[in-house]
């Protein structure tokens, strides 16, 4: 065990820096319980199969025996059998995609939805890194980008404005849409089936998330203003769901350890900025939910929620999907994950892929498979398939083994160069579950539906639509960089989530939410 000294400990706990957890990983490291974790290699694309991979954009449908179907879903549906929504045919009932809609609604009770709300935007608005996304297009958007870095630097992300009005104004905060979302699906379970269904839980709720040590009274003080706002006061007051009311935890902070040029063992890295003494605190990844939200999931089990949603706060195409739900609980699968089908302007991110161990996993384009390989496939007439960073999981079988997954998701260090110094850094990414299941499922999703993603800020710009209507918009005819037509597409996306999911009407230049009276007649 590599001692930490007294005064490094110290230094530490002044910075909100986990030393149990940082002392675990680094001890584990230095014991070389680490050593066997290998990058994902791909070794083949894999094909759409209908089964473990299902292409969800047009007509999907799911065939089973009765008796399957009742073992599956008969004891969750209240008052309700899964022969209500199939088409009998002998022994067998046959889901089509409406059939699969009608009864993911069904199943609202059962899911429950978290966010994994990463930290502050100020790398999102960073104007270094949006100018290498495009820096023609930041020069043009300058002005709009400016105003928005201003009200998103330094803040939690997720209470930050999802995009711009088409007057200029902000509009809601990522969070606020989701939960809007979510009281949305819960009015239209209510509408149609609270009466019939008896004592089920309530349907979506509690809304779950992990936060940061850094961003979870910020969050907490903006629910509070939430509660009373237009986005959720009505629905809170016509669903009796406080939505507001979130189940959180907290994710750790570690410290960063001495880079790989110094050797073995690893220690604490103590020189941060230069100064001898100094730790520096950094994420240890998202797939530390697994740890960090153990007991709320084990929770949300013993409260009768049997699906749990998992995926990033500023993923405004990140929704509950009722054809998904119903999949995976006729399936009885581990878990569901979406995918959506490559675009000629998808050149960064993970890709499905059949890594080296002959399992489906997540590997990164350009570093895993090379960019010709992808092409060569693409040619042969397979379709590629970007991972959304959206789960869906089975609760029964992640609390059942939620300390097998804790113990062997892959931690991986990389080494780092930056302001701070020479130093590396311990990460968990959800997503490499993916490589330990044996039973999954990968939607295979449009992009534009499911995954409206906005890491950069000048993302949330082009998604906003702002500067569409102006002629001098930067565009060119490679569609692999053309960013009018991206924006275009992006912004598109977006109003048909605002439309419908999300429950908001435009007025002039503004796009408000509708009334419960307006949300009712269209549910109806």
């Amino acid at each position: 065990m590599n001692e930490i000294p007294d005064s490094i400990i110290d230094n530490m706990v002044k910075k909100n820096i986990d030393v149990d957890l940082t002392q675990e990983i680094l001890d584990n490291y230095n014991a070389g319980k680490y050593d066997h974790i290998e990058p994902v290699r791909a070794k083949r694309i894999p094909s759409i199969d209908g089964e473990t991979v299902v292409d969800t954009r047009g007509e999907v449908g799911f065939r089973l025996h009765r008796d399957t179907a009742e073992a599956r879903v008969g004891d969750l549906l209240g008052s309700q059998h899964p022969a209500d929504y199939g088409v009998a045919e002998g022994d067998e009932l046959v889901f089509e995609k409406a059939h699969l809609e009608e009864l993911g609604k069904r199943l609202m009770p059962r899911v429950a939805y978290g966010v994994l709300n990463g930290g502050s935007a100020t790398s999102y608005a960073d104007y270094k890194k949006n100018e290498k996304l495009n820096s023609d297009l930041l020069d043009f958007l300058r002005e709009p980008f400016d105003r928005l870095a201003e009200m998103s630097s330094g803040r939690a992300k997720g209470i930050t404005p999802a995009f711009l009005q088409p007057d200029g104004s902000p509009g809601p905060s990522f969070l606020e849409l989701k939960m809007r979302g979510l009281l949305i699906r819960a009015l239209e379970y209510q509408l149609h089936y609270d009466k019939e269904d008896g004592e089920l839980p309530p349907p979506l709720s509690p809304f779950f998330q992990m936060t940061s040590v850094y961003n979870t009274d910020e969050i907490a003080q903006a629910y509070e203003q939430y509660r009373e706002k237009p986005m959720l006061a009505e629905l809170i007051r016509e669903t009796g769901i406080d939505i507001t009311d979130v189940e959180t935890r907290e994710q750790p902070l570690l410290a960063a350890y001495t880079h790989s040029d110094e050797g073995r063992p690893k220690s604490i890295f103590a020189r941060a900025y230069g100064a001898e003494g100094e730790t520096l605190p950094v994420p240890g990844g998202h797939g530390q939910n697994f740890h960090v939200l153990r007991d709320i999931y084990k929770y949300l089990y013993e409260n009768g929620k049997r699906f749990a949603y998992i995926g990033n706060v500023d993923n405004l195409g990140f929704t509950v999907e009722p054809v998904s739900v119903a999949y995976l609980a006729l399936s009885g699968k581990q878990a569901g994950f979406d995918f959506s089908f490559r675009t000629s302007v998808d050149v960064k991110g993970g890709i499905l892929v059949v890594d080296q161990n002959d399992h489906m996993n997540a590997a990164d384009l350009g570093v895993a498979i090379g960019k010709d390989e992808v092409a060569e496939a693409e040619q042969a007439g397979k379709e590629v398939l970007f991972n959304c960073a959206t789960g869906l999981f089975n609760l029964e079988y992640l609390v059942r083994c939620l300390d097998d997954i804790v113990e062997k998701l892959p931690v991986r260090f990389s080494d780092q160069d930056k302001d701070a110094g020479k130093y590396s850094q311990a990460e968990q990414v959800t997503w490499e579950v993916i490589g330990m299941l044996d039973n999954f499922v990968v939607f295979g999703v449009d992009k534009y539906d499911r995954f409206l993603a906005a890491k950069m800020l000048l993302e949330t710009l082009m998604t906003s639509g702002v500067g569409l209507d102006d002629p001098q918009y930067p565009t060119n005819d490679d569609p692999a960089g053309d960013p009018k037509g991206m924006a275009e597409t992006l912004h598109a996306g977006l109003e048909r989530k605002l439309r419908t999911v999300y429950g908001m009407k435009r007025e002039g230049d503004r796009w408000v939410p509708q009334s419960v009276a307006e949300l009712k007649r269209e549910l109806s």
